[in-house]
């Protein structure tokens, strides 16, 4: 079954948009080094961490048939037929030559017949006699001062239930990714010093970025994610919005809360 990541609803394997809302569902492969179920543009495996872009999986484009046509057969035509003698062609006439353009006459600039006056030069104030407002304070919390408003940096936060630990979500990244230290991905939010952190695979979970709309999905971990309860298959994501609860394994033993602060 494949779970749509808009509304979670299980549509049947191989369904190209969810029957409930006609969400475009993603496409899965195989990981050519493990086997592992992986979404098709996923950089690497999340069972092995097996580099899939270098992996060059394209499938070989079978040869194109042969498209030559057999030569005739040449038709002997000696004997009978007599070949007619070739008329020579007339000599070729010789081109004209092209003589070069003659250089363009130079512009006669016009004569004006009146002159312009210039304008009368503008009084000049005395820089003690400017009155200027007073600047309005710095703010960074959205309020308004002398028309002008401050806006807020949105942060991305997931709380640690447990034990009440935020851990922001780099704002520069497109990509994040949760686990435990490991040699070939190593992960952006480390859950490794967390109690229960064993049922965490070392590749677990991505969290993709795209615009304002954040999305979560399973890399192939070993004990799985659950979003809100409901397990969300390898290779599908889901669109976090404010307040889901995301957990790392079974038994909610590993859960964040996803907020926008």
């Amino acid at each position: 079954m494949i779970v749509c990541p808009n509304c979670n609803h299980q549509n049947p394997d191989g369904a190209v948009q969810c029957e409930a809302c006609y969400t475009p569902l993603p496409a899965l492969a195989s990981c050519p080094n493990c086997g592992a179920s992986v979404q098709s543009d996923a950089s690497f495996c999340g069972q092995c961490g097996f580099n899939l872009k270098a992996a060059g999986t394209d499938a070989a484009v079978p040869p194109e048939e042969s498209t030559l046509v057999p030569q005739e057969e040449t038709v002997s035509t000696q004997g009978d037929l007599s070949i007619p003698e070739l008329v020579p062609p007339d000599p070729l006439i010789p081109p004209e030559p092209i003589s070069p353009p003659s250089p363009p006459a130079p512009a006669v600039p016009a004569v004006s017949e009146a002159k312009e006056e210039p304008p009368p030069p503008l009084p000049v104030t005395p820089a003690a006699a400017v009155a200027y407002p007073p600047s309005a304070p710095a703010t960074t919390s959205g309020e308004t001062y002398g028309g002008t408003t401050q806006l807020q940096t949105q942060k991305v936060v997931l709380l640690h239930v447990q034990t009440d630990t935020p851990l922001e979500l780099p704002s520069q990244l497109t990509l994040v990714r949760i686990g435990k230290p490991n040699d070939r991905v190593p992960p952006h939010i480390d859950v490794s010093g967390f109690p229960n952190s064993e049922i965490v695979s070392r590749v677990h979970a991505d969290i993709r970025v795209e615009g304002d709309i954040y999305y979560i999905e399973d890399v192939g971990s070993s004990n799985g994610t659950y979003i809100n309860n409901m397990p969300l298959a390898p290779g599908n994501r889901h669109r976090l919005r404010p307040g889901d609860k995301v957990s790392l394994g079974k038994g909610d033993k590993v859960t964040f809360i996803f907020q926008l602060t």
